[in-house]
């Protein structure tokens, strides 16, 4: 392949033909044109249509016609670790007589902000301020930030790009004074980072060092004031594509993820794609390898190539041209594509130690991981394969969980994602004659019917005919095609509510969905050619190891005012904000629910945004607009510290529509024309972590 310059992109398959608001540029880097090739989920499984007509409906079972049904709150309690049954109790949940929505982040809803305003809109009463921008310094040899002067050395100290993924912990002892703030960095728009003419090699190199993870100390005054990072602190660090990773779990050490470079097979250098993530019970942070197939050139004719989206087509990034494995055609590159896809695990509070790749969570295109306590000590994670037609799976541990920061604990609960049960899910709908397509809530007043968590492994077996245990968690896609669960539509961000425990899924949309030779809509996915997406809510049973569970739709996304096929949970459509494509979710301290949107510019054309919404009581449904995000921008990782009234959210790719001669957006910064940007300052996009604050 000839060498291209830092900017021009050779495979632009997009260009014109992108859905949505997303560039063609963003289309080959972010997840190489995904929606320009065939979908990998070829598998012919049953359409949830055929499978829920054979299902008897659960209300009849229950005795329940529609009038009870709406009386039902689904997600209460249930009456054992693996039966799944609604709870026809008063309508509210414990945490709702507890106090639900008494949060102390009280604002009214902003209007929605058109998707060509290039500002960062907040609540009247609010402020906004980064707490930590593309390129700031962050060690002490770390030099400042000069868009006009970018070098790969600089950018591997300094703060990385697309920050997606973060959260803030604080440090113990500090009195709330100092914390450790985690941000993933997903990929580089390098056709917004470099000028035209720019050498290609040093191009690619800024590209890798802006990849990554990263771990940076904050410090504030008091618990009222707005953070600040700190250059320089002992626990500051930059994870880099030649930071080694520990592979744990069955599938180190076998021949499936050997390489030249590692004859052991189980140290990884680097973690791509890292997209969504969670944060464990003892501290340390979960990050999910999402669209990894990018970054290869691969054979593209073996069906783990293609299930994986790998294919012998040149990359756009072009990093084989430097380092070897990028192309796994070359001799003793084989696996090194299965060495990428897995749930990554990191300390942020000791800067030696070693990140893991759990291989036991198995691999696909994760967009994060979330971890709960059962009841039985056992941890339990929730993940989402974020792909059209793609699955929701689940991880229950082997061991349990121990309270307490003794060392003992601290080792048993560092191991604890390295040896379980993996599960696939499987969804069946109340009412499959009544979904069209269209979005029409059925009959019985509701999108809602019961599952099935199917095994993958289980007690270290495989449960999947005709595969191992390594090969099921390295080619998890193939081995849960061959169980039978439900297409899904671009499961993202996957979350347990901590004050109820129920299981928040936000999928993203599906516009493939009721295509020809595609599946089409289902109760659990109710809309062909989904463009806004919803959110499903689920029931675990009792203990949430258990394989059974209730579902609902929370809510069928889209602007009211120009679809008639929105639903939030029975709550008045022209009384909420319109929201589109939810994309990661979070909770306040009281419970409920903030979501945060990647690609309303094209469905709704308002910006993206952060949207609470209330999941109980008279108001289930309500969705009120927080924030809005500046132009050509998606709102990733937020953070709700209620109890402070600050909230915080990672600002990604914002003027990827630009070039580096015309930028799109001047965020952050905001410097004027004609002015000279300050020290450390840019009249360019920033990817920047926000925190939003009460005046």
């Amino acid at each position: 392949m000839s060498e291209t310059t830092g900017r021009t992109f050779p495979l632009l398959p997009m260009l014109g033909h992108t859905k949505g608001k997303r560039s063609a540029v963003t289309c080959a880097l972010k997840c190489d044109n995904a929606c320009s090739g065939d979908v990998c989920n070829t598998s012919a499984n049953g359409y949830f249509r055929d499978i829920a007509s054979t299902a008897m409906s659960r209300r009849a079972a229950l005795g329940l016609g529609a009038a009870g049904a709406l009386a039902i709150v689904l997600g209460g309690a249930v009456t054992g670790g693996d039966t799944a049954v609604a709870d026809p109790g008063n309508g509210l949940s414990d945490a709702a007589k507890k106090g639900f929505d008494k949060s102390k982040l009280k604002f009214t809803a902003i209007k929605p902000v058109d998707a060509a305003v290039d500002a960062f809109t907040v609540p009247e009463g609010f402020d906004w301020k980064p707490v930590i921008r593309w390129g700031d310094p962050l060690f002490a040899d770390s030099p400042a930030f000069d868009l006009n002067a970018q070098t790969a050395a600089a950018q591997a100290r300094q703060f990385g790009y697309n920050n997606d993924y973060t959260d803030i912990l604080p440090i113990p002892g500090s009195k709330d004074r100092r914390a450790v703030l985690f941000s993933n960095h997903e990929y580089t728009n390098e056709n917004i980072m470099l000028p035209e003419g720019f050498d290609p090699k040093e191009a690619r190199a800024i590209g890798r060092a802006g990849h990554g993870l990263a771990v940076v100390e904050l410090e504030r005054k008091n618990k009222n004031k707005p953070w600040n990072y700190v250059q320089g602190a002992p626990l500051n660090r930059r994870f880099l594509t030649d930071t080694v990773y520990e592979l744990t779990g069955a599938a180190a050490g076998t021949n499936l993820v050997k390489t030249i470079d590692d004859p052991a097979g189980r140290w990884i250098k680097g973690t791509l794609g890292n997209c969504a993530g969670g944060t464990t019970p003892w501290g340390t942070i979960l990050s999910g390898e999402e669209n990894f197939n990018g970054y290869f050139a691969a054979p593209g004719t073996s069906d783990g190539d293609k299930r994986y989206g790998l294919s012998a087509k040149a990359t756009t990034r072009q990093w084989e041209l430097d380092e070897p494995r990028f192309d796994t055609r070359n001799a003793g590159y084989a696996n090194e594509t299965n060495r990428f896809g897995w749930i990554v695990e990191v300390d942020p509070f000791d800067p030696t130690s070693t990140p893991k790749k759990h291989s036991a969570m198995g691999r696909f295109k994760h967009e994060g991981a979330n971890v709960i306590v059962a009841p039985s000590g056992k941890v339990v994670a929730y993940m989402g394969d974020d792909e059209r037609f793609d699955y929701l799976y689940k991880f229950v541990s082997k061991g349990k969980y121990q309270a307490g920061d003794s060392r003992e604990a601290r080792k048993n609960n560092m191991n604890l994602l390295s040896e379980g049960d993996l599960y696939v899910a499987k969804f069946t709908g109340d009412s499959p004659a009544d979904i069209d397509g269209t979005g029409k809530l059925p009959a019985d007043g509701a999108f809602d019917g019961t599952g099935e968590w199917l095994p993958l492994v289980v007690n270290g077996t495989s449960a999947v005919p005709g595969m191992t245990v390594p090969e099921v968690l390295v080619y998890t896609r193939l081995a849960a095609d061959k169980v039978g669960p439900t297409k899904m539509d671009r499961c993202e961000d996957v979350e347990p509510n901590p004050r109820t425990g129920k299981v928040y899924v936000a999928c993203t949309n599906n516009t493939d969905r009721g295509k020809p030779g595609k599946e089409g809509a289902t109760e659990v996915n109710p809309r062909t050619l989904n463009r806004d997406g919803h959110v499903v809510e689920i029931t675990e049973g009792r203990e949430q190891t258990g394989t059974k569970f209730n579902w609902n739709l929370l809510l069928v996304a889209g602007d009211p005012a120009k679809n008639t096929s929105t639903y939030f949970s029975g709550f008045p459509a022209d009384k909420v904000s319109p929201i589109s494509c939810p994309d990661n979710v979070a909770f306040d301290s009281v419970g409920n629910l903030w979501i945060s949107t990647d690609g309303a510019p094209g469905t709704i054309g308002y910006a993206d945004g952060l949207f609470k919404v209330t999941l109980e009581g008279p108001e289930r449904g309500k969705v009120e607009q927080f924030l809005a995000v500046p132009r050509d921008a998606e709102t990733c990782g937020p953070i709700i510290h209620d109890e402070e009234r600050t909230v915080f959210v990672a600002v990604q790719h914002p003027g990827e529509d630009g070039s580096f001669a015309a930028q799109n957006s001047f965020f952050p910064d905001y410097v004027p024309a004609g002015a000279t940007p300050a020290a450390g300052a840019a009249r360019a996009p920033r990817p920047s972590v926000v925190q939003v604050f009460r005046k």
